[in-house]
């Protein structure tokens, strides 16, 4: 929709002062020519933005000029007020006063039809996990050390292990993905995406950072995306009890790739799923089912499975007693 993406555009424009037409179309999804187009009509429509020429030309807005809620359609204001975080979000960047003013001054902006409610009185977006019990991360904190453009020194714990080790990272900036955040940044020359929960400490280096050339938080982010979404080598086929398949979306997520329709198989109604790992390994995953799953193929995860659950019937094979006149 063009109207969204002028909007985009004085955005990007806003928060970095100048951008390559070649950045603002990959940000955007779009050609360079789309994105020139888009500029000509912006400043045809009195925005005062421009295209410098020449090899380090970019498209600049000129200091000082702000996106003005006046210009915007009741629809466009509306895409406004769900884009980007929830309240806890910019609470977490110390961003939730603003928050506030910018919704107010928007919402007076919004006048729709008098038999139409308004999309953010009927959508709330909270990327808070259900049932999470992690500490608080000071977000701002980070996000304030990032800032500097500098080189932070920082005691981490990666996953799986029992003790931090300390590095030196060259930051991007940071990532929400579904309720965590997260620090992209490369030690070492190499693309890492840190948990903020898992960071201990860190501390703003005197030496400027030193990001890879041609690289922006964007483009590192989606690689790691790419690399960190589960691709899968290792298929795995079951049945599930059919009544429990919501619960498998929910946990499996983008790892269940396929379900069937409800069948019969002699024991009651299941839905044949079929779920994605990296590793055999992983299997092990499916034992929260309990007795709702059976393994059908390949044959070594059905083996691994069997294993897994011999290894469950010896540690719970003898019940400890209970003196219940000493409880």
């Amino acid at each position: 929709m063009k109207a969204s993406r002028l909007i985009a555009i004085l955005l990007l424009l806003q928060t970095h002062g100048r951008m390559t037409s070649a950045d603002l179309a990959e940000r955007l999804e779009v050609s360079r020519r789309t994105i020139l187009r888009d500029v000509e009509a912006l400043s045809a429509a009195g925005v005062p933005v421009y295209t410098e020429r020449g090899r380090r030309g970019a498209i600049v807005l000129m200091q000082g000029a702000r996106l003005n809620a006046a210009r915007l359609d009741p629809d466009e204001v509306e895409v406004l007020l769900l884009a980007g975080l929830d309240q806890r979000s910019f609470a977490l960047l110390n961003l939730e006063a603003e928050a506030r003013s910018s919704a107010r001054k928007l919402a007076t902006r919004r006048l729709p039809a008098p038999e139409q409610a308004r999309l953010a009185d009927l959508i709330v977006v909270d990327n808070t996990p259900w049932a999470s019990d992690e500490a608080p991360v000071d977000v701002a904190a980070v996000l304030a050390a990032v800032r500097t453009g500098r080189r932070l020194q920082i005691r981490y714990r990666g996953s799986g292990q029992a003790e931090p080790t300390s590095l030196v990272i060259d930051p991007f900036g940071l990532a929400s993905k579904g309720g965590p955040w997260y620090l992209v940044a490369d030690v070492d020359t190499a693309p890492r995406l840190l948990a903020l929960s898992r960071l201990l400490e860190h501390e703003v280096l005197d030496e400027p950072a030193r990001r890879r050339a041609g690289e922006t938080l964007s483009s590192v982010w989606g690689d790691l995306r790419r690399h960190t979404e589960p691709g899968g080598r290792i298929l795995v086929t079951a049945h599930l009890r059919a009544d429990r398949i919501d619960l498998a979306r929910r946990i499996l997520g983008t790892r269940l790739v396929q379900a069937s329709d409800t069948q019969d198989v002699g024991h009651g109604l299941v839905v044949e799923i079929v779920v994605r790992y990296d590793h055999p390994e992983a299997v092990r995953q499916l034992l929260q089912f309990g007795d709702h799953i059976e393994v059908i193929a390949p044959a070594s995860a059905r083996r691994r499975m069997h294993e897994l659950a011999a290894d469950l019937v010896r540690v719970h094979a003898c019940v400890p007693s209970i003196d219940v006149a000493g409880s």
